[in-house]
């Protein structure tokens, strides 16, 4: 039985957003399961390129079937991550914002019809179906727990008139032992305290990283106004009081402003309300039930601090945190709902590992990929890129590594990750600028061998498999000085442990360097930029690596280094707008009594999310059609060289915000092709 389970929006990535409540519709993903078996997952935002996608999984689905081998005519039920109730209440609710919108009042005919589009197959309603929201999150991390039983809550931000669920599994089955309004949302709670401190959605874990910084002391009280604990475990937050309460007590930081104490303060007070609420629920249900064994999902369950304040207070035998905890791992659960139905469930057995996106192909396509960029990368060939990588870091290299599947899930887990030397303190700060490019505070995590996870980290008596990076965990006082640039101000770290078994090019990555530093650990962080999602595919990694000021790169065997280049071979790549990017001319006001015409690219359809551009650049642009080579559209145009080069530098900006696409042209990969010198070692 194949089972497909589908998150995230239901318009196409060219198309305007649907104007749905944000903590709906977003983390598209698809996952394909055979008889309650993964075959292949990944999200959207990897293929698309646009962060938290909100778009239809096209790309997700098409992975998914490409790796089954099958059409989607061969599958056996298609879910999706909601009810249809709801679903019909969301449209309802847009068509009375946007009378003139015209789509299905059916959120089951207007998924059909988006099915029939982008495939071309005519599937049958009998076999799509919607399922609960937070039965998704719970079914996802109790199937893959290997718990015979287990207490489970899911928390998040919304969806099916609810915000979380208390259950506890036995064997297949899953009992609902009590539900969470959305006016009781733990994930809105956190979401409406950092819009005082100039944050947003998805924005939460950058706040758990402040944290620490602060002393939750300063707004304790202020806090405990905020929300009541309750007998039986029950709980409720007063969403209303936070905002007027938090502008008469505090200095409210606009995006981009410094942060004071009374910021970092604030963090720490709400990290400490929402995990005394966590902790308060939990208990309860432990007691209530007898359960040893507790599995977390949903949104707030990326909250790693909580989960290792929870791993050490004692109150569970073991934790399992489902990897993609958010909306995108509700796509794994309803496909493993559906393949339940119909009587394939899944294994009793403990997940493993999550490399389930795409691979990177052969070698031979990976040197293509690689060799159409000659004019910007030097390539060389090697036998023990694991050996050469290890010397690159150990001398201070900061590189990306790309090997095999992808990640599903929001974690680099070795696959698709920026790795380094973690030792420096000073690598934090390097990384946060020159790659990220974000907050300065903003901690690393360590990747160990799992063999020698014990010596580095204090990890509670029997535990030494952790190997999704969900858990916050204590380095040991010898070890913190040592481990400068992932032990956070606390004094703690965000783990991964990397076994030999499930990912054996990793491990050898960090055995290498701990051979010739005597360190087991890496500095693990996800290979992007501060504009886009993780990279998937060996372009992906090429762009980034070539819009950031990475070292070195390694892709497969290959071991990559950026060369000086010059106009012409910028000038010789293709140049193109991406799918969900447009360019606009509009009025605005440029001074106090003054309008001018400005051009601008938006990705998607308010101007919050535009970028202006000069008009020399947009008339370029307006030339394309589809993509054309830069210096050709160039030549159009009577420009002096001073231009030119100004236009060119304007583009490369443009292309490290992934507002445009700069990639070799097919003219230009046989030019490519005949300078290039991969070197074997």
């Amino acid at each position: 039985m194949l089972c497909l389970g589908m998150s995230g929006g239901l318009d196409k990535v060219h198309e305007n957003p649907l104007d749905l409540p944000n903590t709906f519709l977003h983390d598209g993903a698809a996952v394909l399961v055979r008889d309650g078996r993964v075959i292949a997952a990944i999200e959207e935002e990897r293929l698309n390129r646009i962060k938290h996608s909100n778009k239809f999984p096209r790309n997700a689905i098409q992975h998914c079937l490409a790796s089954a081998g099958v059409q989607l005519c061969d599958i056996d039920r298609i879910a999706f991550y909601a009810t249809e109730a709801y679903c019909n209440a969301m449209l309802e609710r847009l068509i009375i914002s946007q009378p003139d919108l015209s789509i299905p009042l059916d959120a089951k005919l207007l998924l059909q019809n988006l099915l029939l589009q982008e495939f071309g197959t005519e599937v049958d309603p009998s076999r799509i179906s919607f399922v609960n929201h937070h039965l998704t999150h719970s079914v996802s991390a109790f199937a893959m727990s290997g718990f015979e039983q287990s207490l489970i809550l899911s928390i998040d931000g919304g969806g099916d008139f609810l915000s979380g669920l208390v259950a506890v599994g036995s064997g297949t089955q899953i009992e609902q032992l009590a539900t969470f309004p959305e006016n009781n949302s733990l994930g809105l709670f956190y979401l409406e305290a950092i819009r005082y401190l100039g944050y947003g959605l998805f924005d939460e874990y950058k706040v758990m990283g402040l944290a620490p910084y602060g002393d939750p002391a300063t707004y304790r009280k202020l806090f405990e106004q905020f929300y009541e604990l309750s007998d039986n475990g029950g709980y409720r937050v007063h969403l209303d009081r936070i905002g007027p309460a938090l502008l008469r007590n505090i200095e409210v930081r606009k995006k981009g402003m410094p942060f004071t104490q009374q910021h970092r303060d604030v963090s720490a007070s709400l990290q400490e309300a929402l995990e005394r609420i966590v902790f308060h629920v939990v208990r309860h249900y432990r007691e209530l039930t007898g359960m040893k064994r507790l599995c977390l999902a949903g949104g707030v369950a990326h909250n790693c601090t909580v989960n290792g304040k929870l791993l050490y207070s004692g109150l569970f035998e073991d934790i399992f945190v489902q990897p993609a905890a958010h909306d995108a791992g509700c796509a794994l659960g309803a496909a493993l709902m559906a393949s339940d139905e119909l009587g394939r469930p899944a294994p009793r057995e403990r997940l493993q590992e999550v490399y389930w996106g795409p691979d990177l192909g052969s070698e031979g396509a990976m040197e293509q990929e690689l060799k159409a960029w000659a004019g910007h990368l030097d390539i060389e060939r090697s036998d023990d890129v694991a050996g050469s990588a290890a010397d690159w870091m150990a001398n201070g290299a900061v590189i990306g590594w790309v090997q095999g599947r992808s990640e599903f899930g929001p974690r680099a887990l070795g696959n698709r990750s920026i790795l380094a030397d973690p030792r420096p303190a000073a690598n934090k700060d390097r990384i946060n600028a020159m790659v990220k490019k974000r907050e300065g505070y903003r901690p690393f995590a360590p990747s160990v061998l799992e063999e020698d996870a014990d010596e580095f980290f204090e990890l509670p008596e029997g535990k030494r498999h952790f190997p999704f990076m969900n858990f916050v965990v204590r380095v040991r006082d010898a070890k913190r000085d040592l481990l400068g640039a992932i032990t956070h101000v606390d004094g703690t770290a965000r783990l991964q442990t990397v076994s030999r078994k499930t990912n054996p090019a990793y491990w050898d990555l960090i055995n290498a360097f701990k051979r010739k530093t005597g360190i087991p650990v890496l500095l693990n962080t996800s290979f992007n930029n501060n504009a886009e999602p993780i990279v998937d595919s060996v372009a992906d990694a090429i762009a980034t690596f070539l819009t950031t000021d990475l070292d070195g790169l390694v892709v497969g065997p290959f071991l990559v280094k950026k060369r000086a280049t010059k106009l012409e071979d910028w000038t010789a790549l293709a140049i193109s707008l991406p799918p969900y990017a447009s360019l606009y001319q509009v009025r605005a006001y440029t001074g106090r009594d003054r309008q001018e015409t400005v051009c601008e690219i938006r990705t998607g359809h308010a101007s919050r999310n535009s970028v202006r551009i000069s008009h020399d650049l947009f008339d370029l642009l307006m030339r394309i059609k589809g993509e054309g080579v830069l210096g050709e559209v160039l030549d159009t145009v009577t420009i002096d060289q001073a231009r030119r080069e100004a236009l060119v530098s304007e583009l490369r900006c443009l292309w490290e915000q992934r507002r445009v696409n700069l990639h070799p042209s097919t003219r230009y990969s046989r030019v490519s092709k005949q300078r290039s010198n991969v070197k074997g070692s």
